[in-house]
């Protein structure tokens, strides 16, 4: 039987291969979006590869109030971060058809292993045996199950747990767009346009079932989401690269949508403005708006890359409620970030971000906002360090509330490693 397992495993490793449907874990993953048409790999058999991220980091972090809030602020030192890991399970089932798994291995948000989620995507259909449908898929792309939500881009370029290696910052937006849902996607690419239409279950697992009702508010019913985006993304010439997209989100309501909260990892900073009595809460930093029921999103994007200079922009607009509330709020988002590669193959690079987040909590108009500087080295396309200054500031919140008058600052170091 060891035999037999041995055997097996040996052919897995031995099939294990690169196909270009998949997004590289690795350096050359970087400044990736939606998968390209160009170059499908050829099928012979079925293949499974093995990949896997980790990132281990070390933060000297320190934060203040002013508020009026007992038990306060949790006391934190330097010291390492738990380590956080990803495996990722990519198979080449049929000509131009792959499933992705990922999972979980370890994180803040979880100590037992997770599925983040998984898909099978088409970028042809062989077993349709069609001219027609052959000659629409040289322009499009499906995916259907378990998956990240494709609203913006800003979720192409974040940390996922123990996948760092695209974000060149070490944390991700203060109110961070990011969530799985159970849906289809349809991506249509043609001479540089885009266009992606969704729609998912609205929220991040399945269930059937029905939630209360408030008078004026939640039906208690589970509404399907909606998902659009049109851009343009075009390599203009040997130096120049330009991306422009626009994306919107929304759903009548979801009972549990989490839209900026549906991370299951954690932020990569540990336990700043965190109340002493909740040190296990694994969103330190971030700010979620809390529209859990009705929501609607709009989000702009800028990428441009001329040789090693990139500038990265957002833009976006949210409006929503939670299930109890009869009246929707408002939250808005600006992020800009530079960042020059320089070196031998863009070994190395320095880069800054600008990140503010203006929402209304508890009747008052607040805002976030955050100055990150970062630098980093690609040892190998495998692996990477990088380190970050950082600094935040909370301004509005009422006395009672623990960000009142808050502030974190300080130096985080991470060791990437990504296959």
């Amino acid at each position: 039987m060891n035999k037999t397992i041995i055997t097996l495993l040996a052919v897995l490793f031995m099939s294990s291969t690169a196909f270009s449907q998949v997004r590289p874990y690795d350096k050359t993953g970087i400044n990736g979006f939606e998968t390209k048409k160009e170059n499908l790999a050829k099928f012979d058999k079925l293949k499974l590869k093995f990949g896997g991220s980790f990132t281990q980091s070390f933060q000297t972090l320190s934060h203040s109030t002013t508020s009026t809030a007992t038990p306060g602020l949790v006391a934190i030192t330097s010291g390492f971060n738990t380590a956080n890991a990803n495996l990722y399970l990519d198979a080449f089932l049929a000509d131009g058809v792959t499933l992705n798994m990922t999972l979980y291995l370890s994180s803040r948000h979880h100590n037992e292993t997770w599925v983040k989620g998984g898909y099978i995507q088409f970028d042809k259909l062989p077993f349709l045996k069609s001219a027609l449908l052959d000659k629409v898929m040289e322009y499009t792309t499906i995916k259907v199950g378990h998956m990240e939500v494709n609203y913006g881009d800003a979720h192409f370029r974040r940390s996922d747990n123990g996948n760092s290696i695209y974000n060149p910052f070490v944390e991700n937006y203060i109110m961070d767009e990011f969530a799985t849902e159970i849906g289809a996607e349809i991506d249509v690419q043609s001479k540089g346009f885009l266009a992606v239409v969704a729609m998912t279950n609205g929220k991040i697992k399945g269930d059937i079932a029905k939630g209360v009702v408030y008078a004026g508010g939640s039906d208690g019913k589970s509404h399907p989401a909606f998902i659009g985006k049109i851009g343009y993304d075009k390599q203009l010439s040997d130096l120049v690269r330009l991306r422009i997209t626009g994306s919107g989100y929304y759903t009548a309501g979801s009972i549990a949508n989490t839209l900026y909260g549906g991370d299951r990892s954690g932020s990569h900073y540990f336990g700043v403005m965190d109340n002493a009595l909740t040190t296990s809460t694994a969103f330190s930093g971030r700010f979620n708006p809390g529209f859990t029921d009705k929501i609607g999103a709009v989000m702009g994007n800028v990428f441009l890359k001329v040789g090693g200079l990139e500038w990265f922009t957002t833009i976006e607009t949210a409006k929503g409620r939670s299930k109890s509330e009869q009246i929707e709020r408002s939250a808005n988002q600006f992020a800009t970030d530079l960042v020059y590669r320089f070196g031998k193959s863009d070994n190395f690079w320095l880069g800054g971000r600008y990140n503010k987040v203006s929402s209304t909590v508890g009747g008052a108009d607040v805002n976030i906002n955050r100055v990150a500087v970062s630098g980093g080295w690609f040892v190998t396309k495998n692996i990477m360090a990088k380190a970050e200054y950082v600094s935040q500031n909370y301004n509005g919140f009422v006395s009672t509330d623990l960000r009142n008058g808050g502030k974190f600052n300080g130096l985080v170091i991470e060791a990437v490693v990504g296959f």
